[in-house]
């Protein structure tokens, strides 16, 4: 008989990405080597807490923010963003060392921490709100594109829908949204396992998740 979620777990998740009463911070990760350049860069890959989990896991990630990209609105909160009224994505705004890790290696991880397939958000987390996208500066579009590509030709071009749109304003989320996986291991692991994560990606991408 297949795992269900048990009940406790279920609550805890319904709420999905929503965070409820903050927590207590803890320290940030550590880098060693860091040459002390930073760069920037933007991913929409659904519920931004996993985002951000699993690009403050990459060597070479100084920093990864939960926050907003793509809309009109100025300074949009959180329940502006969910309800549509903003036409913003969650998004992840990720600080790198380039002498560590180029804009090409990140974008090459992020689609397979993501089911570029879903049109219309990512696992459990369902509307406009979620949908996916690389946003890319000039200057990183070549390299995103090519990763794009690369990516599609895996799974076939036809079902690849995440795109890689323009670069645009990057507003952050509230406090109580940063570091929520990290702050709230427990919490964040019952979200994951209700969404089926881990399943899908293995479903989507072969093998170990990422």
């Amino acid at each position: 008989m297949p795992n269900r979620p048990t009940l406790s777990l279920v609550i805890l998740a319904l709420s999905a990405c929503s965070p409820g009463e903050p927590a207590a911070s803890a320290p940030a990760v550590g880098q060693a080597s860091d040459s002390g350049r930073r760069e920037t860069a933007i991913f929409a890959g659904g519920c931004f807490w996993s985002v951000e989990a699993n690009f403050e896991a990459i060597p070479g990630v100084v920093a990864a923010v939960s926050g907003f990209a793509g809309g009109a609105t100025s300074r949009p909160t959180y329940e502006q963003v969910v309800r549509g009224r903003t036409g913003h994505l969650e998004a992840v705004q990720v600080t790198y060392d380039p002498s560590r890790i180029s804009y090409r290696q990140l974008v090459d991880r992020f689609w397979l921490t993501i089911d570029p397939t879903d049109p219309d958000g990512q696992f459990c987390d369902q509307g406009p709100s979620y949908a996916t996208a690389v946003f890319a500066s000039p200057a990183q579009r070549p390299a995103a594109e090519a990763s794009r590509r690369a990516a599609a030709a895996r799974l076939g071009a036809a079902r690849f829908v995440t795109p890689v749109r323009d670069a645009a304003r990057f507003w952050p989320a509230e406090v109580s949204h940063q570091d929520f996986a990290r702050r709230n291991p427990v919490r964040y692991a019952a979200y994951s396992r209700f969404c089926g994560r881990a399943e899908r990606l293995r479903a989507v991408w072969g093998g170990a998740p990422a």
